[in-house]
């Protein structure tokens, strides 16, 4: 087998390791507030998630074709160096689990290849308005999804005045299981497509670079049941802190927030944006919080939350930059 067709099998194995990473780290994105509020088990919360994220994953193309070609010059990039980008960001995603911190798969991955294919091959390989769209999902989604959470929970507190506390538990203990299928479809939706982009674009450059990028069916079947597996195996340390140290969460809150993130994330799929699920959902969370009062959201779990996301550009750009100038010290190179 030549090295190219290694790295090629080599970035599929990668590829599946990071979406299944990408699952149980960002599996608190769908299950967290339907798991705090006890609407239902965490066996079957995962379950759920699991099953519609991988069907999420399958709904389109958009943000895969964005990643497989609108963030870097895909003619100019090889296998290597899409390993590097993956090897940065299941770096990045198992040292921020460890610490239970909610930070963002897809930029880690995003900022990891433009890192790599920068170390070879200058800034002039940054495709500009493929890197605006996420620079508009790092800057805008959480405030438009915080506004969002916020609105949506005002209106359910003037709508439901009347109401007593136990039938809007009971209404909204059920409206929360759809509220938070939603959320998974849509998270695998933006997230699972992800991995289909890079993948395809290995593909593509084993392919010489030339004619379009397409995106074969078996690469997004295996992309989404990645997801969906490890979806379903949990993800326990951050959905912790998503679902109990942000904010407190009734199943009326946990129905708000997963509405207006899921919302937010379906929006930027069918755009082809692709924005960090967790970002969504995070400035959801807190959105909801501060209907209460600004003491009701644990400001100081949410500032270490924030401090990781911006931490995650540098981090994983510096990431993929080493390992891509590694690999080609190492003769690695196709």
């Amino acid at each position: 087998m030549d090295q190219a067709l290694l790295l090629v099998v080599l970035v599929v194995i990668l590829g599946v390791a990071f979406e299944f990473v990408n699952g149980f780290h960002d599996a608190a994105n769908a299950i967290a507030t339907v798991v705090a509020t006890r609407v239902l088990s965490p066996l079957q919360a995962v379950a759920l998630a699991g099953i519609l994220n991988f069907v999420g994953a399958l709904s389109g193309e958009a943000v895969a074709r964005t990643l497989g070609s609108g963030i870097v010059d895909a003619r100019v990039v090889t296998q290597d160096l899409v390993v590097a980008a993956l090897l940065a960001a299941i770096a990045w995603d198992l040292f921020t689990w460890l610490l239970g911190l909610p930070t963002s798969s897809s930029h880690a991955l995003i900022f990891g290849l433009i890192g790599a294919a920068v170390a070879e091959n200058g800034f002039g390989v940054v495709v500009v308005a493929g890197v605006e769209k996420t620079t508009f999902g790092i800057a805008y989604s959480p405030a438009i999804a915080f506004l969002g959470g916020y609105l949506l929970m005002l209106a359910l507190y003037w709508l439901l005045v009347r109401a007593s506390f136990g039938a809007v538990n009971r209404f909204f203990g059920r409206a929360q299981i759809l509220s938070s299928a939603y959320m998974a479809f849509s998270h695998g939706g933006n997230d699972g497509q992800k991995t289909i982009g890079v993948i395809a674009l290995a593909l593509f450059a084993y392919g010489g670079g030339v004619g379009t990028l397409e995106i074969p069916l078996w690469v997004k079947l295996v992309s989404a049941l990645a997801m969906g597996l490890g979806t379903a195996s949990g993800g326990w340390r951050i959905i912790r802190t998503m679902g109990q140290r942000i904010t407190a969460l009734k199943p009326v809150n946990g129905f708000a927030a997963e509405t207006a993130a899921g919302t937010v994330i379906e929006v930027a799929t069918r755009f082809g944006i692709p924005i960090s699920t967790t970002h969504a959902i995070s400035g959801a969370i807190l959105g909801v919080g501060a209907t209460r009062r600004l003491s009701a959201v644990r400001w100081g779990v949410a500032g270490r939350i924030v401090t990781a996301w911006v931490l995650t550009i540098p981090s994983c750009f510096a990431l993929g930059y080493v390992l891509a100038l590694l690999l080609r010290a190492l003769g690695v190179r196709a």
